[in-house]
């Protein structure tokens, strides 16, 4: 497609990338980039990357974890507000091993991280690491109240049928938070609409499936809590649009 190039573990959506270069400063803010990632069995570092032959024979995910760009972040002013392992994946395509959202002070500032230096040093570990990945730009609407004990943290990604909106959550779902897509950056094909986050009690799981209005899902359960993510966006002074 003319407005998508190809990246090595993704296709980057130039569509998205020319909206958020082109807003005003007043109107660019706080934005959580939400990372599903599929890793490669066997770290492939390209034959000119700055590391050791011996430090080669590594996972994916062991590469990625030496990626991690807490510095570049931590100069930008982002934060990590949310890393986890996915436990189980009800739907959805393809296989995904993490979650990572991390909240950038603006869009531009995403943007233009790969251009800084402190970013260049590290990313040969992510691309050699990653096999494939999605990251949605997604806007908080709505932060919900604390589920039952015993419920499992479920994040879904959709894509809704054109005109559609999420629909009403059956018994046993309850809502902590939800985005609005403000554009998915890279990826694939397929654009997402909306990621959320709700505790799930075990009986109701089934009914997340096949909801009216939703084209595609991708559901994961993730293994931990979603605190520090709830905390980013109290923390950020973003007005929810919903709830």
């Amino acid at each position: 497609m003319a407005d998508r190039i190809e990246h090595s573990y993704g296709t980057i959506n130039l569509e998205t990338a020319a909206k958020w270069f082109q807003l005003d400063e007043a109107d660019d803010g706080p934005i959580w980039m939400i990372n599903l990632m599929k890793y490669k069995p066997v770290a492939a570092y390209d034959d000119d990357a700055p590391i050791d032959d011996e430090e080669r024979s590594i996972s994916g995910r062991e590469a990625d974890d030496r990626y991690a760009p807490l510095e570049t972040l931590g100069n930008l002013g982002a934060v990590v507000a949310f890393f986890g392992d996915v436990l189980t994946q009800l739907e959805g395509e393809p296989q995904w091993d993490r979650i990572a959202i991390v909240r950038y002070p603006t869009r531009r500032s995403f943007l233009t991280m790969e251009q800084r230096d402190d970013f260049k040093k590290v990313h040969h570990h992510k691309k050699a690491g990653m096999d494939f990945t999605i990251i949605v730009g997604g806007l908080p609407s709505l932060l919900g109240e604390s589920g039952p004990s015993g419920a499992s943290y479920v994040m879904r990604t959709r894509r809704f049928e054109p005109g559609a909106s999420s629909p009403t959550e059956p018994a046993g779902v309850t809502p902590v938070a939800v985005f609005t897509s403000d554009g998915t950056i890279i990826g694939d094909d397929r654009v997402w609409d909306e990621v959320r986050f709700d505790l799930v009690e075990d009986e109701a799981m089934s009914s997340l499936s096949d909801q009216p209005g939703v084209a595609e899902q991708i559901t994961v359960v993730v293994g931990r809590s979603i605190d520090e993510l709830i905390g980013s966006i109290t923390s950020s002074g973003v007005e929810l649009t919903a709830g």
